[in-house]
């Protein structure tokens, strides 16, 4: 007799598609390496730090730079996380063929309050790995906004945590400069 061990089924996003139709009803779920992850459910105080980060971030694009709110980004077969806010590079089809890979993102935003620890975690190697050179997280509980940039591997060999008062600036987005005070 032939024993079997039990074992990890990693789902590919090819797969995820298929499935997400039966999962995406009432739950916010993430694929992340090959495995389902049932994220936070979304509340009041994180839902309204993201529409005012995205008035202050809209009100400085120019009209070809895309503003992504809350979408897949198709990082590997096994990685298709839906970050907060991504400023993408200009798109002809504005990515309605394909979702965005790393080689599009200008610079992705984060906002934590009860997944901060994933976020700086898990997702930040997640990010690192696939070389996101500009990394925010918004940390609703310290009210400060710690940037992360010059992935090397599974980490970030700059990482800065800025308070109100301070001001910054996306890397690949010179133009735009952002007052931490105005986010909380």
């Amino acid at each position: 007799m032939h024993i079997i061990a039990p074992y990890r089924h990693q789902i590919n996003t090819q797969e995820w598609h298929k499935m997400s139709a039966v999962f995406h009803c009432q739950q916010h779920l993430e694929l992340i390496n090959g495995e389902i992850i049932h994220m936070s459910p979304t509340g009041h105080q994180h839902s309204g730090h993201l529409n005012l980060l995205v008035q202050h971030i809209y009100s400085q694009l120019n009209d070809k730079t895309i503003l992504s709110i809350q979408n897949p980004l198709e990082l590997s077969h096994y990685s298709e996380p839906e970050p907060d806010i991504m400023l993408l590079k200009p798109n002809p089809t504005f990515y309605k063929e394909r979702h965005p890979r790393e080689h599009d993102v200008l610079l992705l935003i984060e906002i934590s309050d009860h997944s901060l620890a994933f976020d700086q975690q898990q997702k930040l190697k997640l990010y690192a790995q696939h070389q996101i050179s500009d990394y925010w997280i918004i940390n609703l509980g310290k009210k400060c906004v710690e940037v992360y940039r010059n992935p090397q591997g599974s980490d970030y060999l700059k990482q800065q945590i800025l308070y109100k008062g301070e001001n910054i600036q996306p890397l690949n987005y010179p133009t735009m400069t952002l007052e931490i005070a105005t986010l909380f």
